[in-house]
This record gives structure tokens, sequence and C-alpha cells, in this order.
């Protein structure tokens, strides 16, 4: 009972107020831009030879309001909003009418999820394990060669890393794509061949991200892991002769690790955001790359159904690990 009083529901509460917070900002950000997507969207019908009479353009004006939820006032669109938020209809979308949002969305997330997932779990795993050698092991040469090769590549930007990767394997050895998912015209299929064409494509943007990634989780679980190895209990462990391998593994590790589940947890979670830069620089058909278009184009639903996503997932992800901390730290305990 304390379980659900003084932990469960005070944790579901603020799971749901966190959510209503994002909601609603994501509902009045895009509402403050100085551009009108209505009159943005006639604006270049006309420039590509519509000739639209006042009548028109005010029956034009008010349908196109209507039909993206932009007709009353602030607070009764707040409420359609709402309504077309538990229903899961984000409405059309504004620069690909009449295709609705929602099903851009679905045809972007696999491309993004598989990109931004595998690269994440590579970077995180051998991060995690190289951080902590070199955290523990400072004496070792080649160790030392691993954290300055970190050193290096963390502070690239992720643009400068993927023009650095087109360039040397793209350009001056033309071993991999230089951009998009797939050839040009081909379809997708589940042939080897398909597959095999799939991967090379996306050979350059997972490098780029799990380099970086890589980088970044190394140098967290380094300085995690040299604050633990001067904790008490590994002097007293390395007094009783206990060996360096049981020390590192079963007290070190298990310790240092607690931080970077969290982390992977939030990673995780902000996969729905898509690598915005890297996807624009390798044109992967990925959630970034619509949440820029999206962006440049003023699409209120298209930038709304990607924001709600995103916080949805990175707030689900953190009250997960809430619920399962416990379960990694036996010394955590409900109160």
């Amino acid at each position: 009972m304390k379980f659900l009083t003084r932990y469960l529901i005070p944790r579901l509460l603020q799971y749901v107020l966190v959510i209503w917070a994002g909601m609603t900002i994501v509902f009045i950000i895009p509402r403050l831009l100085p551009t009108d997507p209505v009159r943005a969207q006639i604006a270049t019908l006309q420039t590509q030879g519509a000739l639209l009479g006042p009548d028109a353009m005010r029956q034009m004006v008010a349908t196109l309001e209507e039909m993206y939820g932009l007709t009353g006032s602030s607070f009764e669109q707040y409420l359609a909003y709402w309504g077309r938020l538990f229903a899961g209809d984000f409405g059309p979308s504004f620069f690909m009418f009449p295709t609705p949002v929602i099903q851009l969305i679905g045809r972007a997330i696999p491309w993004t999820v598989g990109l931004l997932v595998t690269s994440t779990v590579i970077g995180w795993v051998l991060g995690s394990i190289f951080g902590g050698l070199t955290g523990y092991f400072r004496k070792s040469r080649m160790l030392r060669v691993v954290d300055t090769m970190a050193m290096l590549i963390r502070p690239v930007p992720y643009y400068i890393m993927a023009m650095l990767l087109i360039i040397v394997l793209g350009y001056v050895f033309p071993i991999f794509p230089l951009g998009g998912a797939f050839p040009i015209g081909a379809s997708i299929t589940w042939s080897w061949r398909s597959i095999m064409s799939i991967l090379r494509h996306a050979t350059l943007p997972l490098l780029s991200l799990t380099l970086l990634s890589t980088a970044t989780w190394h140098q967290t679980m380094r300085l995690i892991v040299q604050s633990v190895r001067d904790e008490d209990y590994i002097r007293y462990a390395k007094i009783g002769s206990v060996k360096e391998s049981t020390i590192f593994s079963r007290y070190v590790m298990r310790n240092a690790i607690l931080p970077q589940v969290t982390g992977l947890t939030l990673a995780l979670g902000q996969i729905f955001g898509g690598a915005l830069i890297t996807e624009i620089v390798f044109a992967y058909p990925g959630v970034g790359t619509l949440l820029f278009q999206a962006i440049i184009l003023t699409d209120y639903n298209l930038i709304m159904a990607i924001t709600t996503i995103s916080i949805i997932a990175i707030v689900t992800g953190i009250l997960i690990i809430d619920l399962l901390y416990p379960l990694f730290d036996p010394r955590i305990r409900y109160k």
C-alpha cells in the first residue's frame, strides 16, 4: 500500500502533469511564429499561377482554417487539439496535403528508429565498456590511446563528422553511397539485394552517429568510474586481496553503470525527434528530415505531431526507468 500511495501514484501524477505541460507548450509555440501557414499556402498557389478572387480567397481561407483546426478562439482550438490528440488524429499535412500527418510520420519513423536505435545502443555498449576500462586501468597505454581518440572525436559537431565521412568514404574512396536510404527509383523488398542496398546507404550516417555517441558515453563512463574507484569499499576490497578483475566487474562497473542506464533511456526516448542534422546531410528520409521540412514550411500539424510523440516517448522512458531502477540497484527502496 505504501508503494502505491508514496511512490507509484505520485510518479503517475507527475507523468500526466509533465505530458500536459509539454503538450500545451507544443500547442502554443507554433502559434507564436510570425508566419501564417494558411496565407503562406495560398501565396504558394498564387505564385504557381492560381487566380483567386476576393470571395474565392475568403472561402479558401475559411476552408483551410477549419481543416487545420485553426477556427474559433485559442481556447476552442486548444480543446480541439486535445480531442484530436486522444483520437490519434493530427490532421492533414500542410505541405503534402491531403496526406495525413500520422501517415507521413509512419513512413519516416522506421528509418529513424533503425538508424538511431542501432547507433545509440552500439555507442552506449562500446563507450561504457571502454570508458570503464580507461577510468579504472589508468596506466594502460592502449587505453590511453583510446581515451585520446575519444577526446578528439567528442567535440566534433555531427555535421562536420558527416561531411568528413562523405569526403573520405564517399569521394576519395567511393565505398559507400553519398546519401539517401536506397537507390533512386528502386522499390523496397525483402530480398537480400534490397536489404544489402539499404544497409550500404545507412552505413555512413550510422558510422557518424556511432563514433560521436561512443566518444560521449566513453568520457561520461570514465569520469564516473574514476569517482567510484576512490570509494572506501574499493580500497577495502584491494586491501582484502580481491582480484582486480573481480573488483572491476562486480563492484566498480555495477555501480558506475547506473547513471548510464538512465542516460540510455533518455537517449532512446529522443530518437523520435530524429537526428536532424545527420539526416539532412545524408538526405536520409527519417523524422529529422521531416521535422526540418515542417519547420521551414510552417506545417503546424506536422511540427506538433513529431514533438508530441517525442515528448511522450521521453517522459514514458523516464517513468519506466524510475519504476525499474530498484532492479538495477538493490540499495534503492521505495519510501
